[in-house]
């Protein structure tokens, strides 16, 4: 069976950092394109960053510079993360990630002063 599970989401002051993470079970994603994506309420899900089996990494622009896709060094076959700084009250989201038509159940990111 397979399954994502996000974690790393919460609450955090604009400006603030938070790390997530994407652990995958019954399937790897190095070697297929993995991405995140969130959505807001009253809003589409839409692509916050993706990366290919070669690595190519592609951001949204209104995370470009201040978001980081990544894979673990050791475990880059089933886990991977998404570097947040300088966070603003538009990230609120929940998180999501995903790869070919398989989704996790997401992660709750609230900026909020």
């Amino acid at each position: 069976q397979v399954q994502l599970t996000e974690s790393g989401g919460g609450l955090v002051q604009p400006g603030g950092s938070l790390r997530l993470s994407c652990t995958a079970s019954g399937i790897t994603f190095n070697d297929k394109t993995m991405a995140w994506y969130r959505q807001a309420p009253g809003k589409e899900r839409e692509r916050v960053a993706a990366i290919t089996p070669d690595n190519r990494i592609v951001y949204a622009e209104s995370v470009q510079g201040r978001f980081t896709l990544s894979r673990d060094k050791d475990n880059y076959k089933r886990l991977a993360y998404l570097q947040m700084n300088s966070l603003k009250p538009e990230d609120t989201a929940v998180y999501y990630c995903q790869t070919q038509w398989y989704w996790g159940q997401g992660t709750q990111v609230t900026v909020s002063s």
